[in-house]
């Protein structure tokens, strides 16, 4: 909702899947960063994690807000007209089946334009790349790995996500003269976001969408 009252048309979020298996939008492997519960994601009930505040801890304005299910988020972002880059995250050794039930349930309950699938895990991509051929993935990576072509060709992936301090031109030049879509995390700063735009990026992730949205590209 905030990203929307930007004007924001797409947001990023993560996800990973409960102790009973069903995803939640989340950051961490564990709960106490970012929410006013303890223990790891992947050990928590359903129950328990839909109790919790996730909001308290960034500002009184935000308290009381819930840890949503990746259901809600959907349906939340049908509601704003919102476009999602959706990122796998999973908690380590649930890779394969995190892949799995996130694109399920994007391939079953997203109903307007496709969102895109990412994700730092090959495992989770391929699995997700099997479950819904037909959703576009993109591979992340801190910086671009040699080989980055050969894997994101190996995923089916459309675009490659990379770490903003770790971009060059010619990086970005590499990937778009590939046919591939180029984005960057995390920046925070219009400086950086214009630079990088003028480089030939498609996108930024910024916490700041009310200082970038002015740099983003029609």
């Amino acid at each position: 909702r905030a990203a929307a009252g930007c004007g924001c048309r797409a947001v990023e979020f993560d996800t990973m899947l409960s102790a009973g298996g069903t995803p939640f939008l989340i950051h961490d492997e564990t709960l106490e960063r970012t929410t006013d519960g303890r223990g790891e994601v992947a050990r928590t009930p359903d129950e328990t994690l839909r109790l919790l505040d996730a909001g308290g801890r960034f500002g009184a304005a935000f308290a009381g807000e819930p840890v949503p299910t990746l259901l809600q988020a959907i349906d939340l972002c049908a509601e704003l007209d919102l476009w999602a880059n959706i990122e796998i995250k999973p908690a380590a050794g649930h890779e394969a089946r995190t892949g799995e039930m996130v694109a399920r349930i994007v391939r079953e309950a997203w109903l307007h334009r496709p969102p895109l699938l990412s994700s730092f895990s090959e495992i989770a991509l391929d699995a997700a790349r099997r479950a819904a051929p037909l959703l576009p993935r993109a591979l992340l990576a801190g910086a671009l790995p040699a080989d980055w072509r050969g894997r994101a060709e190996r995923l089916g992936c459309v675009a490659l996500h990379a770490g903003a301090r770790h971009t060059t031109p010619d990086g970005i030049r590499a990937v778009r003269e590939a046919g591939f879509g180029y984005a960057c995390y995390t920046v925070n700063d219009t400086a950086q976001a214009r630079r990088l735009f003028r480089a030939g990026v498609d996108a930024v992730f910024t916490d700041r969408p009310d200082l970038l949205m002015s740099e983003a590209p029609a």
